[in-house]
């Protein structure tokens, strides 16, 4: 089990290599579309669930401290303890979200081919 544990990260990553062996060489599509997929996933799916998820938290603490705590000091420092880690998920999802974004620019990964789409002439001749 403990060989199984150790090979899982590695045999992860064999189908990429796999896809790579296929490209001619110095053709690193390939590998940028399998970093650019990582990128748009992270991107587009991860970080606004996690944000959902931090906001959903801190708008809990906010009721727990102010709605549902009344009288009670151990329910108000709960949901002052859920605010907090609702705003600690903002400021680590930002931070995520700009590390990301400033990778994936500096390797030019957000550069997209766009082919096929018809110009359209402003001038006029």
């Amino acid at each position: 089990m403990k060989f199984l544990a150790r090979a899982l990260p590695f045999a992860s990553f064999f189908p990429a290599v796999a896809a790579f062996a296929q490209t001619s060489p110095g053709n690193f599509n390939g590998v940028t579309v399998f970093f650019t997929n990582i990128v748009t996933f992270i991107n587009f799916t991860l970080v606004p669930l996690i944000f959902a998820i931090a906001f959903l938290l801190f708008i809990w603490g906010v009721a727990t401290y102010f709605i549902f705590s009344r009288d009670s000091e151990t329910a108000k420092e709960k949901g002052r303890d859920y605010m907090i880690w609702g705003i600690a998920g903002f400021v680590i999802m930002v931070s995520v979200w700009g590390i990301v974004n400033l990778l994936s620019s500096g390797l030019g990964l957000n550069q997209q081919d766009i082919q096929g789409i018809p110009n359209v002439n402003l001038t006029n001749n």
